[in-house]
């Protein structure tokens, strides 16, 4: 009887027991053994570029290098991560960083820390200081003015236990710009008769991703060249003829709505003026009221821009015809913009 009772005795603290290393283990798993491996503390972050136009996430397909800088919630620097393997390809992708209780300031960079990085970043012991700046050799070297693309994206977010999950979305910094010559009645347009180029302040970012004003600077084309189209341009009166355009491709930072670039064409022989025109009041003509953005959100989002204009010849001078310009598979009718 008493062997009964003492075996019910221990059943029962047995179950007691369990339950105590039950209640501790739920309350802080690293309490429970000192000899055990801690709880996995931090946070798990998903990086994602779908601010374009398509809303669809491009991150694996875009971005081949990242940075990430690690602030705490006074803007203290705490450390930073560099990935520059395929992994970043896989949509699955997460960067994992065990970190002490508390909440942290994320900011991720896209594309400087490749080998072939465009812009640099100037790291500081506060969040606020950070400064990205376009290298200058950008400006001047044929072999450096396609601009390597850059993003930028930041998260503000706690640990937890197992993983807090947060996701880093991207904005992309850099453009491309291709301005194609074409005749109104056909004919040849070379490009080495013309100069391209693009003026604007947008070297400087702050930390925020906005653009700090610095001074004008002016881009160039990495690449210019001719293509024949096949088709011409129906004129009444005049036999349509083989069309063979001129073309340019400039790269360039952020542009912001609130600054003024201009895109300028001039003949190579004499310098004379072709093309002046406020280039931000182009590009803008082409979004779509279907777009419920404001200006400076569809110029973030788009980052690809193709402008035709079409010439008349004048006596062997190429003049631009004061019609219209094509921007994106736009038509753009001149007198809609303040030149």
């Amino acid at each position: 009887m008493q062997s009964n009772k003492r075996n019910r005795f221990s059943r029962f603290a047995g179950r007691v027991l369990v339950a105590l290393l039950a209640a501790v283990a739920l309350s802080s798993c690293e309490r429970i053994f000192e000899d055990l491996d801690p709880c996995l503390h931090g946070v798990s972050l998903r990086f994602v570029y779908d601010y374009n136009m398509e809303y669809a996430n491009a991150f694996p397909n875009q971005v081949d290098c990242l940075t990430l800088y690690i602030y705490d919630e006074n803007d203290d620097y705490v450390d930073t991560r560099i990935v520059t393997g395929t992994e970043l390809q896989d949509e699955n992708y997460r960067m994992k960083l065990d970190l002490p209780d508390g909440k942290y300031h994320f900011v991720a960079y896209g594309g400087i820390a490749c080998e072939k990085s465009s812009f640099t970043v100037n790291t500081s012991t506060k969040r606020t200081e950070l400064r990205t700046r376009l290298n200058a050799d950008c400006l001047s070297l044929p072999e450096r003015k396609l601009l390597h693309d850059m993003f930028w994206g930041e998260l503000t977010m706690e640990t937890a236990e197992s993983y807090n999950e947060g996701t880093v979305k991207m904005m992309k910094n850099t453009n491309g710009i291709r301005i194609v010559l074409q005749q109104v009645a056909g004919g040849i347009v070379k490009a080495e008769d013309f100069d391209f180029e693009i003026t604007d302040d947008n070297t400087l970012f702050n930390y925020d991703n906005d653009l700090l004003p610095v001074a004008d600077v002016t881009y160039t084309p990495w690449v210019k060249g001719q293509a024949r189209t096949g088709s011409s341009v129906i004129v009444p009166g005049v036999a349509p003829e083989p069309i063979e355009v001129a073309y340019a491709e400039l790269s360039v930072p952020r542009l912001m709505a609130r600054n003024s670039p201009r895109l300028v064409v001039k003949r190579h022989a004499d310098k004379a003026t072709v093309i002046d025109i406020p280039l931000n009041k182009y590009l803008l003509l082409m979004q779509s009221d279907r777009y419920d953005m404001d200006d400076q959100e569809y110029l973030d989002r788009e980052s690809r821009w193709t402008l035709f204009f079409f010439l008349k010849n004048n006596d062997g001078n190429d003049s631009w015809l004061n019609t219209c310009i094509v921007v994106n598979d736009w038509v753009v009718r001149i007198n809609d913009v303040e030149l």
